[in-house]
């Protein structure tokens, strides 16, 4: 599929720069990127709400600033895709859940905010796992997305319309959100470049919650560079998020066009390559090999024995999270309302229809875990195991400036293939969640195929804050980077 993220027109970053110059108008990026999702997003499902009419009033204003000599911003005239959990206001944002079907909130997420600041066009919000809950997409009240390299397979979760919506080329640029690895393993399954940044490092105000001491918004983009010009755009602090950092992030832009790999020491994590498939696992082995030309210090295979615990906090520290946060749609408030003949009743067949299995599965345990006689023995142990992770990623940053590792174990599975099995769903994940649980930035970014001709994402994470070192990884990797079915 062609479309604005794709062929002639480059990358996001080549786009506003075209547009500012007064090259190219934003109304026809705007129109073709209409025009792509019109002509292909049938076959995938990657958009849940698409904004034809207020995409070309956005993108008229941005040209009316071109014209009349002011600078639009840095993105002026991208169009770029949300997931479906960043409040919209007047838009409908229902998390692909049927309980807020109909919600249209009265006020924009923060990151909005700021992309329309920085000239960016938004085109319609992305379809994803019903509160950021899945691995594959599947889990949404509006259907399934499919993977644009091969429409039989999955594109990954919970981001997957974000991820489909960029590897399709129907935009350039889309924001996700990452709570265990909801944007780095898409972009991996999709074959495109997601980051999750510095937790505190974006604002979450407007981001539905659903684990909030793990989520985090965060950039999908067809290249390196255009994930760090996105990232700068939406990154700093928000007076408005309590967990905001109050420290200004660092530049990575500036980083890029300045500065390659030369002396940066960068290790291979044994904890993420083994028990992963092998054509997955040599990838990784030669992204070390090509950081090593390119100038950096490859170090031996370091071991973090404490990831291996990651997974099983995870899955008891973000359901428990959810728990609580999903107690709020109780049919009182907003969003959906099932009748009944009282309060306990009403609310009772409210979250039982405006619910999917996946929801009320994290729910209830997460609410287990938290009773009475619980607490300490599950939630209270988690919180332990998360400490020594992060304990352990900072001897691990004595040693490195970057590790290296697999986003995903696997490259896309088939659609269906593992709905009905949730702990297979679950080990999607275990690459990612630790950077989730220490809130450290990581990237995912494409690395050739696997045997079977699909993406395969290498993974580059940092020690908090180091978002520099970590996208001039990323970028030699992708420069590097083989072609398919090499």
């Amino acid at each position: 599929m062609t479309g604005v993220g794709a062929g002639a027109d480059g990358p996001a970053v080549s786009i506003a720069d075209a547009v500012r110059r007064a090259e190219r108008s934003a109304r026809e990026v705007v129109e073709d990127s209409l025009t792509a999702i019109a002509a292909g997003d049938g076959a995938i499902g990657a958009f849940v709400t698409v904004l034809g009419d207020q995409a070309l009033a956005a993108a008229d204003l941005v040209d009316a600033a071109v014209e009349a000599g002011a600078d639009p911003g840095p993105l002026a005239g991208v169009p770029i895709a949300l997931k479906d959990n960043l409040c919209t206001r007047g838009i409908p944002t229902t998390c692909s859940s049927k309980i807020l079907e109909h919600w249209r909130p009265p006020y924009d997420a923060t990151v909005v905010e700021r992309l329309r600041a920085a000239g960016a066009v938004v085109m319609g919000k992305t379809n994803m796992d019903e509160f950021a809950m899945g691995s594959s997409t599947e889990n949404s009240a509006f259907g399934a997305t499919r993977n644009p390299r091969d429409p039989s397979r999955v594109p990954g979760g919970s981001s997957g319309g974000s991820a489909a919506a960029v590897a399709a080329g129907f935009v350039p640029l889309a924001l996700g959100s990452d709570t265990g690895g909801s944007i780095r393993q898409p972009a991996a399954l999709c074959g495109v470049v997601g980051m999750k940044p510095t937790y505190g490092g974006v604002s979450r105000y407007g981001l539905v919650a659903f684990a909030s001491s793990l989520d985090q918004i965060g950039p999908l983009a067809t290249t390196v560079a255009d994930a760090a010009a996105l990232y700068e755009a939406i990154g700093g602090h928000d007076r408005c998020d309590s967990t905001s950092l109050a420290e200004p992030p660092r530049p990575v832009v500036r980083g890029l066009a300045e500065r390659g790999v030369e002396g940066l020491r960068v290790a291979v994590v044994r904890e993420l390559v083994d028990g992963v498939d092998p054509d997955v696992a040599r990838r990784v082995a030669q992204a070390a090999t090509v950081l090593e030309a390119a100038g950096a210090k490859v170090l031996d295979e370091i071991s973090i024995p404490e990831l291996r615990y990651g997974l099983s906090a995870y899955y008891l520290l973000a359901p428990a999270e959810a728990s609580s946060n999903l107690a709020r749609y109780d049919g009182v408030r907003y969003g959906l309302r099932v009748d009944g003949p009282d309060v306990t009743a009403m609310n009772t067949a409210t979250r039982t229809a405006g619910f999917g299995d996946e929801v009320k599965r994290r729910i209830m345990l997460g609410t287990y875990s938290l009773s009475a006689g619980y607490y300490d023995a599950f939630y209270g142990k988690a919180q332990r195991v998360r400490t020594l992770v992060i304990e352990a990623f900072t001897r691990a940053y004595a040693q490195a400036d970057v590790l290296l590792g697999a986003t995903a174990p696997t490259t896309a599975f088939a659609l269906g293939a593992k709905v009905d099995d949730p702990m297979a769903m679950y080990l999607s994940d275990v690459c990612t969640v630790p950077s989730n649980l220490a809130g450290h930035p990581a990237i995912s970014v494409p690395f050739g195929t696997g045997d079977d001709g699909l993406p395969v994402g290498v993974q580059a994470l940092a020690d908090a804050r180091g978002e520099v070192e970590m996208f001039r990884v990323a970028a030699a990797i992708e420069a590097a980077a083989p072609a398919a079915g090499s």
